[in-house]
Protein backbone atom coordinates (compact mmCIF):
# COMPACT_ATOMS: atom_id res chain seq x y z
CA UNK A 1 0.00 0.00 0.00
CA UNK A 2 1.10 3.35 -0.67
CA UNK A 3 1.27 5.74 2.17
CA UNK A 4 -1.17 8.67 2.07
CA UNK A 5 0.72 11.08 4.07
CA UNK A 6 3.99 11.45 1.71
CA UNK A 7 4.19 13.86 -0.47
CA UNK A 8 5.58 13.81 -3.97
CA UNK A 9 8.57 15.46 -5.14
CA UNK A 10 8.58 16.58 -8.74
CA UNK A 11 12.13 17.10 -10.14
CA UNK A 12 12.30 19.48 -13.30
CA UNK A 13 13.50 17.84 -16.25
CA UNK A 14 16.26 18.56 -18.50
CA UNK A 15 13.73 20.99 -20.74
CA UNK A 16 13.11 23.66 -18.02
CA UNK A 17 17.00 24.51 -18.08
CA UNK A 18 16.89 24.54 -21.98
CA UNK A 19 15.03 27.40 -21.31
CA UNK A 20 16.17 29.72 -18.82
CA UNK A 21 17.43 31.98 -21.04
CA UNK A 22 14.53 32.76 -22.93
CA UNK A 23 13.62 35.77 -21.54
CA UNK A 24 17.26 37.72 -21.71
CA UNK A 25 17.34 36.49 -25.67
CA UNK A 26 14.19 38.02 -26.21
CA UNK A 27 14.36 41.05 -24.82
CA UNK A 28 17.68 41.60 -26.65
CA UNK A 29 16.43 40.20 -30.08
CA UNK A 30 13.85 43.08 -30.41
CA UNK A 31 16.44 45.86 -28.88
CA UNK A 32 18.52 44.83 -31.64
CA UNK A 33 15.41 44.46 -34.60
CA UNK A 34 14.60 48.21 -33.55
CA UNK A 35 17.64 49.69 -33.66
CA UNK A 36 18.73 48.14 -36.59
CA UNK A 37 14.97 49.16 -38.41
CA UNK A 38 15.27 52.47 -37.20
CA UNK A 39 19.12 52.83 -38.76
CA UNK A 40 17.97 51.17 -42.06
CA UNK A 41 14.85 53.80 -42.38
CA UNK A 42 16.86 56.84 -41.53
CA UNK A 43 20.21 55.68 -43.72
CA UNK A 44 22.76 58.56 -44.13
CA UNK A 45 25.40 59.46 -41.50
CA UNK A 46 23.47 57.67 -38.97
CA UNK A 47 23.20 54.20 -40.76
CA UNK A 48 26.52 54.71 -41.45
CA UNK A 49 28.01 55.17 -37.25
CA UNK A 50 25.79 52.37 -36.36
CA UNK A 51 27.14 49.75 -39.22
CA UNK A 52 30.68 50.91 -38.22
CA UNK A 53 30.49 50.91 -34.43
CA UNK A 54 28.65 47.49 -34.39
CA UNK A 55 30.98 45.63 -36.32
CA UNK A 56 34.09 47.42 -34.96
CA UNK A 57 32.72 46.29 -31.63
CA UNK A 58 32.79 42.79 -33.26
CA UNK A 59 36.14 43.43 -34.79
CA UNK A 60 37.31 44.07 -30.85
CA UNK A 61 35.70 40.18 -29.81
CA UNK A 62 38.04 39.34 -32.71
CA UNK A 63 40.84 40.63 -31.67
CA UNK A 64 40.80 39.83 -28.23
CA UNK A 65 40.59 36.23 -29.92
CA UNK A 66 43.21 36.01 -32.05
CA UNK A 67 45.55 37.83 -30.01
CA UNK A 68 44.92 35.41 -27.08
CA UNK A 69 45.68 38.68 -24.88
CA UNK A 70 43.48 41.99 -23.29
CA UNK A 71 42.96 44.55 -25.78
CA UNK A 72 46.13 46.64 -26.10
CA UNK A 73 46.07 50.13 -27.75
CA UNK A 74 47.12 48.96 -30.80
CA UNK A 75 44.28 46.97 -30.87
CA UNK A 76 42.43 50.37 -29.97
CA UNK A 77 43.19 51.65 -33.06
CA UNK A 78 42.51 49.11 -34.99
CA UNK A 79 39.01 49.16 -33.63
CA UNK A 80 38.60 53.08 -33.98
CA UNK A 81 39.87 52.96 -37.77
CA UNK A 82 37.39 50.29 -38.62
CA UNK A 83 34.19 52.33 -37.02
CA UNK A 84 35.98 55.27 -39.08
CA UNK A 85 35.58 53.27 -41.97
CA UNK A 86 32.10 53.26 -41.72
CA UNK A 87 31.95 56.40 -40.65
CA UNK A 88 32.95 58.22 -43.85
CA UNK A 89 31.41 56.57 -46.51
CA UNK A 90 28.61 58.99 -46.61
CA UNK A 91 31.52 61.58 -47.43
CA UNK A 92 34.46 59.70 -49.54
CA UNK A 93 32.43 56.87 -50.71
CA UNK A 94 33.94 53.54 -51.20
CA UNK A 95 37.25 54.78 -51.85
CA UNK A 96 37.41 56.75 -48.45
CA UNK A 97 36.53 53.20 -46.67
CA UNK A 98 38.97 51.50 -48.30
CA UNK A 99 41.70 53.66 -47.82
CA UNK A 100 40.91 53.48 -44.26
CA UNK A 101 41.13 49.79 -43.91
CA UNK A 102 43.88 49.40 -45.86
CA UNK A 103 45.51 51.47 -43.36
CA UNK A 104 44.71 49.48 -40.50
CA UNK A 105 46.23 46.23 -42.15
CA UNK A 106 49.01 47.78 -42.64
CA UNK A 107 49.04 49.23 -39.36
CA UNK A 108 48.32 45.71 -38.01
CA UNK A 109 51.15 44.38 -39.77
CA UNK A 110 53.56 46.93 -38.63
CA UNK A 111 52.46 45.70 -35.08
CA UNK A 112 53.49 41.89 -35.23
CA UNK A 113 52.81 39.86 -32.41
CA UNK A 114 50.78 36.63 -31.93
CA UNK A 115 48.37 36.45 -34.69
CA UNK A 116 49.13 39.22 -37.33
CA UNK A 117 47.54 37.91 -39.90
CA UNK A 118 44.26 36.51 -38.27
CA UNK A 119 43.96 40.24 -37.30
CA UNK A 120 44.59 41.12 -41.15
CA UNK A 121 41.86 38.62 -41.50
CA UNK A 122 39.53 40.04 -39.61
CA UNK A 123 40.39 43.66 -40.31
CA UNK A 124 39.42 42.56 -43.84
CA UNK A 125 36.45 40.52 -43.78
CA UNK A 126 34.63 43.13 -40.93
CA UNK A 127 35.74 45.91 -43.41
CA UNK A 128 34.14 43.71 -46.32
CA UNK A 129 30.91 43.92 -44.35
CA UNK A 130 30.68 47.01 -43.41
CA UNK A 131 31.08 48.12 -47.16
CA UNK A 132 28.37 45.96 -48.47
CA UNK A 133 26.34 46.97 -45.90
CA UNK A 134 26.78 50.32 -46.89
CA UNK A 135 26.55 49.84 -50.45
CA UNK A 136 23.28 47.79 -50.46
CA UNK A 137 21.68 50.69 -48.26
CA UNK A 138 22.13 53.23 -50.40
CA UNK A 139 19.81 56.26 -50.61
CA UNK A 140 16.50 54.83 -52.37
CA UNK A 141 13.76 53.19 -50.50
CA UNK A 142 15.15 49.68 -52.43
CA UNK A 143 17.91 49.99 -49.87
CA UNK A 144 15.73 49.90 -46.82
CA UNK A 145 13.72 46.92 -48.10
CA UNK A 146 16.87 45.22 -49.33
CA UNK A 147 17.83 45.63 -45.73
CA UNK A 148 14.50 44.51 -44.41
CA UNK A 149 14.57 41.31 -46.66
CA UNK A 150 17.90 40.13 -45.87
CA UNK A 151 17.40 40.75 -42.39
CA UNK A 152 14.46 38.83 -42.00
CA UNK A 153 15.94 35.76 -43.71
CA UNK A 154 18.86 35.87 -41.69
CA UNK A 155 17.53 36.60 -38.55
CA UNK A 156 14.29 33.60 -38.73
CA UNK A 157 16.48 31.59 -39.87
CA UNK A 158 18.51 31.53 -36.33
CA UNK A 159 15.42 32.08 -34.55
CA UNK A 160 13.90 28.74 -36.18
CA UNK A 161 16.98 26.82 -35.83
CA UNK A 162 17.52 27.57 -32.05
CA UNK A 163 14.35 26.64 -30.92
CA UNK A 164 13.42 24.09 -33.29
CA UNK A 165 16.90 22.43 -32.74
CA UNK A 166 16.02 22.92 -28.83
CA UNK A 167 13.20 21.64 -28.94
CA UNK A 168 13.52 18.80 -31.14
CA UNK A 169 17.32 17.93 -30.88
CA UNK A 170 18.49 14.52 -32.83
CA UNK A 171 21.43 14.33 -34.78
CA UNK A 172 24.26 16.59 -34.89
CA UNK A 173 24.69 18.71 -37.79
CA UNK A 174 28.41 19.29 -37.10
CA UNK A 175 29.79 17.97 -33.85
CA UNK A 176 33.28 18.32 -34.69
CA UNK A 177 32.74 22.11 -35.02
CA UNK A 178 29.54 23.34 -32.76
CA UNK A 179 27.97 20.04 -31.06
CA UNK A 180 24.83 21.73 -29.63
CA UNK A 181 23.56 22.57 -33.66
CA UNK A 182 21.87 19.79 -34.84
CA UNK A 183 20.16 18.78 -38.85
CA UNK A 184 16.46 19.13 -36.92
CA UNK A 185 17.54 23.10 -36.06
CA UNK A 186 18.99 23.61 -39.39
CA UNK A 187 16.10 22.33 -41.62
CA UNK A 188 13.54 24.61 -38.85
CA UNK A 189 16.02 27.29 -40.22
CA UNK A 190 16.14 27.06 -43.59
CA UNK A 191 12.04 26.40 -43.58
CA UNK A 192 11.15 29.52 -41.30
CA UNK A 193 14.08 31.54 -42.96
CA UNK A 194 12.87 30.93 -46.62
CA UNK A 195 9.41 31.45 -45.85
CA UNK A 196 9.51 34.54 -44.03
CA UNK A 197 11.98 36.15 -46.70
CA UNK A 198 9.55 35.34 -49.39
CA UNK A 199 6.73 36.70 -47.55
CA UNK A 200 9.14 40.36 -47.40
CA UNK A 201 10.19 39.67 -51.22
CA UNK A 202 6.32 39.66 -52.30
CA UNK A 203 6.01 42.92 -50.43
CA UNK A 204 8.73 44.44 -51.73
CA UNK A 205 8.97 43.71 -55.25
CA UNK A 206 6.56 42.73 -57.84
CA UNK A 207 9.87 40.16 -59.51
CA UNK A 208 9.00 36.37 -59.76
CA UNK A 209 8.43 34.62 -56.75
CA UNK A 210 10.47 31.64 -57.14
CA UNK A 211 13.48 34.17 -57.64
CA UNK A 212 12.94 35.13 -54.07
CA UNK A 213 12.28 31.97 -53.05
CA UNK A 214 15.13 30.96 -54.38
CA UNK A 215 17.81 33.93 -53.05
CA UNK A 216 15.60 33.14 -49.62
CA UNK A 217 16.57 29.59 -48.95
CA UNK A 218 20.13 30.52 -50.50
CA UNK A 219 20.77 33.24 -48.35
CA UNK A 220 19.68 31.29 -44.77
CA UNK A 221 21.61 28.10 -46.34
CA UNK A 222 24.64 30.96 -46.13
CA UNK A 223 23.53 32.46 -42.85
CA UNK A 224 24.33 28.73 -41.23
CA UNK A 225 27.07 28.57 -42.95
CA UNK A 226 28.22 31.35 -41.57
CA UNK A 227 27.58 30.58 -38.34
CA UNK A 228 29.41 26.83 -38.81
CA UNK A 229 32.48 29.21 -39.87
CA UNK A 230 32.60 31.41 -36.51
CA UNK A 231 32.16 28.81 -34.82
CA UNK A 232 35.59 26.57 -36.23
CA UNK A 233 37.38 29.84 -35.72
CA UNK A 234 35.83 29.82 -32.01
CA UNK A 235 36.89 26.39 -31.49
CA UNK A 236 40.42 26.47 -32.62
CA UNK A 237 41.07 29.19 -30.22
CA UNK A 238 39.31 27.37 -28.06
CA UNK A 239 36.66 29.43 -26.74
CA UNK A 240 32.98 29.36 -26.29
CA UNK A 241 31.63 32.61 -26.69
CA UNK A 242 33.11 35.40 -28.33
CA UNK A 243 31.58 37.52 -25.83
CA UNK A 244 28.72 38.40 -23.19
CA UNK A 245 27.99 42.03 -24.51
CA UNK A 246 24.17 40.63 -25.31
CA UNK A 247 22.32 39.06 -22.56
CA UNK A 248 20.91 35.44 -23.77
CA UNK A 249 23.29 35.80 -26.76
CA UNK A 250 26.71 36.20 -26.27
CA UNK A 251 29.16 38.64 -28.22
CA UNK A 252 28.67 40.39 -31.17
CA UNK A 253 30.28 38.03 -33.15
CA UNK A 254 27.70 35.47 -32.15
CA UNK A 255 25.02 37.60 -33.29
CA UNK A 256 26.36 39.14 -36.71
CA UNK A 257 28.63 35.27 -38.12
CA UNK A 258 24.86 34.35 -39.77
CA UNK A 259 25.21 37.74 -41.86
CA UNK A 260 28.50 37.79 -43.57
CA UNK A 261 28.25 35.25 -46.40
CA UNK A 262 24.65 37.00 -46.66
CA UNK A 263 25.34 40.54 -47.02
CA UNK A 264 28.40 39.59 -49.38
CA UNK A 265 26.42 37.48 -51.62
CA UNK A 266 23.39 40.55 -51.48
CA UNK A 267 26.58 42.95 -52.88
CA UNK A 268 27.37 40.71 -55.82
CA UNK A 269 23.95 39.37 -57.03
CA UNK A 270 23.11 43.25 -56.54
CA UNK A 271 26.27 44.21 -58.50
CA UNK A 272 26.01 41.68 -61.39
CA UNK A 273 22.76 42.78 -62.06
CA UNK A 274 22.38 46.21 -61.74
CA UNK A 275 26.23 47.63 -61.48
CA UNK A 276 27.47 48.79 -58.15
CA UNK A 277 25.80 51.55 -57.61
CA UNK A 278 22.28 50.22 -57.73
CA UNK A 279 22.67 46.60 -55.29
CA UNK A 280 19.77 47.07 -53.65
CA UNK A 281 17.72 47.65 -56.96
CA UNK A 282 19.60 44.42 -58.52
CA UNK A 283 19.08 42.70 -55.67
CA UNK A 284 15.43 42.96 -55.70
CA UNK A 285 13.75 43.81 -59.07
CA UNK A 286 13.30 41.33 -61.58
Amino acid sequence: MSEPNRSLTVVPGPRRHLWHDLGPRLISALVMIALTATALFVGGYFFAAVVGAVFAGAYREWETMVSRAPLTPIGMVLIGLLALSGLIFPLWGVLGSVAVIGLACVVAIAARGEGVWWRVLGLVLFGAIILAALVMRGDSMAGVWAGLYLGTVVWMTDSAAFFTGRQMGGEKLAPDISPGKTWSGALGGLALGTGAGLGVWVLATDSPWWIGLVLSAVISVLGQAGDLSESAVKRHFRIKDSGDIIPGHGGLMDRLDSLTFGVLLVLLIGTLHSGFGSVAEGLLYW
